[in-house]
C-alpha cells in the first residue's frame, strides 16, 4: 500500500514542482521518490529473508531484513535528505519565479498527497497495533518512519509555498526545502544506526536474557552461569550460547540429559531461541579465557 502511494505521489508532485517552479514541491517530489525505491528494497528484503537455511549461511536469512533496511535509510539521505537541501540552497542563491500561478495546482497536489500519506501512515499504525505494539521489524519500522516524515513533509512545503504566496519571498519555500532535507537526514541516520546495530550482532532484549540466565540458575545441575552470549539472526530467531559449570559426579550420560533438557526449557521459556548452544566448563571463565588453547601458546588454537 505504501509503495503505491509513494508512486502515485511522486509522479504527481514532480508534474506540479515542475509547472509551479516550486523548490519545495520538487523537493518533495524527491523525498516520494526515495521512499519509492525503499519501498522496493523493503519488499525484496521481506522475500529474502523468509528464505530457509541452507549450508552456505546456516543461520538462516533473517538478517537480510536488517541490510536492505540500511540501504532504504542510504537512499532517503541521499535522494531526499541531499536533493531537498540542494533545492533550498538553490532557491535561496537565484530566487525564485514571481509568477505563482502554478502554486494553486501544486498546492492541490499537495493536499491531495497528504491525505494518501495520511490514509497510508494510519494503516502502518493499525499493522503495529495488531502486531502487538513493537517495532521490531525493520520493514514496518521504516515504513512508519517514512509516512511519518511524508506527513511532516508535505506540512511544511505547503506553509512554505502558502508564505510564498502571501509575502512573495522565496525565503519561507526555500527554508521549507531545508527543513524537509534536515528531517530527512535524521530520520535517514536514526534508521541507518538501527540496521548497523542489528547487522553487526545486536543482542537479545535484556528482558529475554534475564529469563534465560534465571532458568540456567535455577537447574539443580549447573553450579554456576560463566557467561551468557546472546545475538539476534533475524526477526524471529535469536542464537543463544551459554558457558556453564556442572555440578561434581555427573557420568556423560547424564551430563547429555541434563543438557537436552535444558535446551528444551531454554526454546520454550523464549520460542525465538531457534539456536542454543551449552558449553560445560569446570573453570571459571577468567581462567577459561587464559588457558593455552584460548590464547594460542603452546600450540593452542
Amino acid at each position: 500500500m505504501a509503495l503505491a502511494a509513494n508512486l502515485v505521489i511522486a509522479v504527481a508532485k514532480a508534474i506540479g514542482g515542475v509547472l509551479a517552479g516550486s523548490p519545495a514541491l520538487l523537493s518533495e517530489a524527491a523525498h516520494s521518490v526515495a521512499d519509492s525505491l525503499n519501498e522496493v528494497f523493503l519488499l525484496a528484503a521481506l522475500r529474502r529473508s523468509r528464505r530457509p537455511a541452507d549450508r552456505r549461511h546456516p543461520f538462516g536469512y533473517g538478517k537480510e531484513r536488517y541490510f536492505w533496511s540500511l540501504l532504504a535509510a542510504v537512499g532517503i539521505f541521499v535522494m531526499g535528505g541531499c536533493f531537498s537541501v540542494f533545492q533550498g540552497v538553490e532557491a535561496l542563491r537565484k530566487g525564485a519565479e514571481e509568477e505563482l500561478s502554478g502554486y494553486i495546482a501544486g498546492l492541490i497536489v499537495l493536499g491531495v498527497a497528504l491525505l494518501a500519506e495520511g490514509a497510508s501512515l494510519l494503516r502502518a499504525l493499525h499493522q503495529v497495533r495488531r502486531q502487538g505494539g513493537g517495532l521490531g521489524d525493520p520493514a514496518l519500522r521504516t515504513v512508519v518512519a517514512e509516512d511519518g516524515t511524508a506527513v511532516l513533509g508535505v506540512t511544511l512545503a505547503i506553509i512554505g509555498m502558502a508564505l510564498h504566496m502571501v509575502t512573495g519571498d522565496v525565503v519561507w519555500e526555500a527554508s521549507a526545502s531545508l527543513a524537509i532535507g534536515a528531517l530527512l537526514g535524521y530520520v535517514a541516520y536514526r534508521l541507518g544506526r538501527d540496521a548497523r546495530d542489528q547487522l553487526i550482532g545486536e543482542a537479545a532484549d535484556p528482558e529475554a536474557s534475564g529469563r534465560i540466565r534465571e532458568l540456567l540458575r535455577a537447574q539443580p545441575e549447573i553450579d554456576s552461569v560463566e557467561a551468557l552470549f546472546t545475538m539476534k539472526t533475524g526477526l524471529d530467531s535469536t542464537l543463544v550460547a551459554a558457558r556453564i559449570d556442572l555440578v561434581p559426579g555427573l557420568d556423560s550420560e547424564r551430563v547429555e540429559e541434563v543438557a537436552v533438557r535444558i535446551k528444551r526449557s531454554i526454546a520454550h521459556t523464549v520460542p525465538e531461541a531457534g539456536q542454543i548452544f551449552l558449553d560445560v566448563t569446570d573453570r571459571p571463565a577468567r581462567e577459561a579465557a587464559e588457558s593455552p588453547a584460548a590464547t594460542g601458546e603452546r600450540g593452542g588454537a
